[in-house]
């Protein structure tokens, strides 16, 4: 694992740290049992065959 040799400043972790944003996940639409639901792109197969309920 990488360990810094040098402490690194308040002010530049800070700032490192504000660069940082957080994304809304892509979500894709479906239809199942006749109500809309939006689902992860990775789950889309897995609720068209039954294996997933996004309703829970």
């Amino acid at each position: 694992m990488a360990v810094p040799k040098r402490r690194m400043s308040r002010s530049r972790t800070r700032s490192r740290r504000a660069q940082w944003k957080a994304e809304a996940p892509v979500l894709v639409p479906l239809v199942v049992g006749g109500q809309r639901v939006l689902v992860p792109p990775r789950l889309v197969r897995a609720v068209q065959r039954g294996l997933v309920d996004p309703r829970d």
